[in-house]
C-alpha cells in the first residue's frame, strides 16, 4: 500500500478528495512545551476560539471555492442587476471584517513569538550561570595545581619526607579531585540541559 503525501499527515488518516480540497486543513499541534501552553491558555476564552476558527476558515481555499461560487451564481442567475450595489456593500463589509481578523491573527503569531523568545532567554540565562559556576570551577582546579606544583617542588628540592608537608600535598590532591568531579557533574548536567 504506498502512501502519499495527502495519506497521512502527522499520524491523521488520509480525507476524501473532496474533503481535501474543501475542509480547511488542522493546523500542527506544537511540539514546544511554551507553545503548547500558550494554545491551552488562548483556548480557554470563547472570543479566541471563534477567532482563531474564522481565521482559519478565512484563510482557506474553501473560503475562495464559496466565493467564486457565490459571485459566479449572483452574476450568472442576475440577482441584481448592474453595477451590482448590493454585492458590492455585501464585499465591502466582509472586507472590513476580514481585516480585522487579519490583524487578530498576526497578534496572535506575536503573541507566540513572544513566548519562543522568552523562553529562550530564560535558557540563555540558566546557560549563562552554568558558565559561570564552570569557570569558577576551572579556577579553583588551577589554584589547587598551582599549590600542587609548589608543594611536590619543595618537598623535591629539599629532599625531606616530612610526613607534615605530604599530608597536606595529600589533602590538595583530594581537593583537587573533589573539584574535578563537581565540574564533570556540571558538565553532564548541562548537557542535558541543551540536548533538551
Amino acid at each position: 500500500m504506498s502512501s502519499t503525501p495527502e495519506a497521512t499527515t502527522g499520524g491523521t488518516q488520509s480525507r476524501p478528495r473532496l474533503a481535501r480540497w474543501f475542509v480547511p486543513r488542522q493546523l500542527p499541534v506544537p511540539i514546544n512545551p511554551a507553545l503548547m501552553k500558550h494554545q491551552e491558555e488562548r483556548a480557554m476564552d470563547v472570543q479566541n476560539r471563534i477567532a482563531d476558527q474564522i481565521t482559519r476558515f478565512s484563510g482557506s481555499m474553501t473560503f475562495v471555492y464559496i466565493h467564486i461560487l457565490w459571485f459566479g451564481l449572483w452574476i450568472g442567475l442576475g440577482v441584481e442587476k448592474y453595477p451590482f450595489g448590493l454585492l458590492t456593500m455585501i464585499v465591502s463589509l466582509e472586507a472590513i471584517f476580514l481585516s480585522t481578523f487579519v490583524m487578530i491573527s498576526q497578534n496572535r503569531a506575536d503573541a507566540k513569538r513572544q513566548v519562543i523568545a522568552d523562553e529562550q532567554w530564560t535558557t540563555v540565562k540558566l546557560e549563562d550561570q552554568q558558565n559561570e559556576q564552570l569557570l569558577d570551577l576551572s579556577k579553583q582546579i588551577l589554584h589547587l595545581t598551582q599549590e600542587l606544583r609548589t608543594y611536590a617542588d619543595v618537598v623535591h628540592g629539599a629532599g625531606v619526607e616530612n610526613r607534615k608537608q605530604n599530608e597536606e600535598l595529600l589533602t590538595l590532591s583530594k581537593q583537587a579531585l573533589e573539584v574535578t568531579s563537581e565540574v564533570r557533574s556540571h558538565l553532564s548536567t548541562a548537557g542535558s540541559t541543551e540536548a533538551k
